[in-house]
């Protein structure tokens, strides 16, 4: 399942990427090339459509972005359990503190 959704966000990317390509700042790119009056879809209606196209796919990415973290594959059979926590409960039992009293030379009082 996280492979289909992951193929799914790759596919939608690629259409929104295209569509936005498509679309001039200034209201050309498709757009202008209908220019002439019997078209079916006019200029107005061509640019509705690029704009719909790009919210849609840009919410389809959202969704499916959020979606595919309830399908991201674990490691390990431990669980819920992190590594973290993992390794403080394989940390060897029984190991103190290195004792520091006698770690500095001793000087003569005489000098």
């Amino acid at each position: 399942m996280y492979i289909f959704i992951s193929v799914l966000i790759l596919v939608a990317s690629v259409l929104l990427i295209l569509i936005v390509l498509i679309q001039n700042s200034k209201g050309g790119g498709l757009a202008s090339g209908f220019a002439s009056s019997n078209q079916i879809m006019g200029v107005r209606k061509t640019t509705d459509f690029l704009e719909k196209a790009t919210w849609s796919l840009a919410g389809t990415v959202l969704l499916l972005s959020i979606l595919i973290t309830a399908f991201i594959p674990r490691q390990g059979t431990s669980g819920n359990e992190s590594e973290i926590r993992q390794q403080v409960n394989e940390a060897p039992v029984g190991m103190d503190a290195p004792n520091f009293e006698n770690s500095l030379p001793e000087t003569e009082e005489g000098e």
